[in-house]
C-alpha cells in the first residue's frame, strides 16, 4: 500500500445541471442543485484512499461552514487532516460548477484559504512528507507552499507529481526543478509547451519538451482516448474504457489519485497504474458530482 501526501486545494463544490451551457447573457433554469465535497487536491486524496492508499493532506480551510463541512468530510474518509490549518480571516474555497446534458462542465473558482496557507505551514508537515512514496499538487493552491513541499521530498528521496490545472505558462524553474512526474491534460500540455497534441507524435514532442526541464516521467490524459506516457524511454498509449459520460467533473483528479495508490516508485508499472487509473476515471464519469463520483478499489478489481 503506497502512502500519499497531496498538497492542495480544498472547495466545496456547488453544481447545477442544465440541458446546454448557457450563451452571453442568456438566462436558463437549472434541471438540479447540489452541493458535495471538491477541490482537485481534495478529491485526489479521496480517489487515493479509496484506492486503497495511507492518504494525508496538506492544506487549508476557513473557519466557517464550508470549513467544517470538508474538513468533516476528509476525515470521513480516513485521511488524516492533521496538515490542514484552519484560517480565521479567510473563506473556505468553493467552486461553482455548471453541467450540461452531454456531461461537458464549467467550472468557476473561488480559491479562499487555499491560496493563504505559508511555506512555514508545509514545514510543520515535514514528517508526513517524508515518510510518503509520493505527493501530489496541483495549480489550485500557493505556489510557494508547493515548491517548499517538493524541496522537501526531493532531499528525502520521496517522488513528487504534479499536476499543472488550471495550467498557468510560465512555471517556476523551482518547481520544474524538484517535479519526479507530470500529468497535464491535452489544452495543459499546448499551453505548458506551445505544441498543439493532435497525434501520437506530437505527444511524444511535447513529452521530449517536458523532459528537457528536467522531469522524469510525463503522462498526458487525452480524455476518451486515454492516457500517453513516456517515462525512461518508453511511450505509448493506454486506452480509455468506452462508457457513456454524465459529469465529467473530478475524472482526472481520480485518474491521479487512482494511479498514485498503486504506481511504484520507479515507476516500472506504469502501465498498470494507468490502466488502474483509467478504470476509476470511467466510473467517475457515469455519476455526477466531484467526490460523490469516486470509486472504491472493490469497485475496480
Amino acid at each position: 500500500m503506497n502512502t500519499i501526501t497531496v498538497i492542495g486545494s480544498i472547495n466545496l463544490d456547488t453544481t447545477l445541471r442544465v440541458s446546454q451551457m448557457p450563451k452571453p447573457g442568456e438566462t436558463l433554469h437549472a434541471k438540479e442543485h447540489f452541493t458535495a465535497g471538491g477541490g482537485k487536491g481534495a478529491n485526489q486524496a479521496v480517489a487515493a484512499k479509496r484506492s486503497g492508499a495511507d492518504t494525508y493532506f496538506i492544506g487549508a480551510v476557513g473557519n466557517d461552514g464550508a470549513g467544517n463541512v470538508m474538513r468533516d468530510l476528509l476525515e470521513q474518509e480516513a485521511i488524516d487532516t492533521t496538515g490542514v490549518a484552519t484560517l480565521d480571516n479567510e473563506s473556505t474555497g468553493q467552486a461553482f460548477i455548471t453541467v450540461d446534458d452531454s456531461g461537458e462542465n464549467s467550472i468557476m473558482i473561488f480559491s479562499g484559504a487555499n491560496n493563504k496557507f505559508t511555506p512555514d505551514h508545509v514545514k510543520q508537515s515535514l514528517d508526513t512528507i517524508t515518510k510518503s512514496d509520493f505527493i501530489i499538487s496541483q495549480f489550485e493552491s500557493a505556489m510557494d507552499s508547493t515548491i517548499e513541499a517538493f524541496n522537501i521530498a526531493r532531499n528525502h528521496q520521496v517522488k513528487t507529481i504534479l499536476n499543472p490545472a488550471p495550467a498557468i505558462h510560465d512555471i517556476p524553474k523551482d518547481l520544474l526543478s524538484v517535479t519526479d512526474m507530470i500529468i497535464p491534460n491535452e489544452t495543459e500540455t499546448e499551453i505548458l509547451t506551445g505544441i498543439k497534441v493532435t497525434d501520437e507524435a506530437s505527444l511524444k514532442e511535447a513529452a521530449d519538451q517536458l523532459h528537457a526541464l528536467g522531469i522524469e516521467a510525463v503522462i498526458i490524459t487525452i480524455g476518451s482516448k486515454g492516457a500517453f506516457y513516456d517515462v525512461h524511454g518508453q511511450s505509448g498509449i493506454i486506452p480509455a474504457f468506452k462508457v457513456k459520460a454524465v459529469d465529467t467533473t473530478a475524472a482526472g483528479d481520480t485518474f491521479i489519485g487512482a494511479l498514485s495508490s498503486v504506481l511504484k516508485p520507479d515507476f516500472s508499472n506504469i502501465e498498470e497504474a494507468i490502466t488502474y487509473g483509467n478504470k476509476a476515471s470511467s466510473l467517475t464519469v457515469q455519476r455526477f458530482g466531484a467526490q460523490p463520483s469516486i470509486p472504491y478499489k472493490n469497485e475496480l478489481v
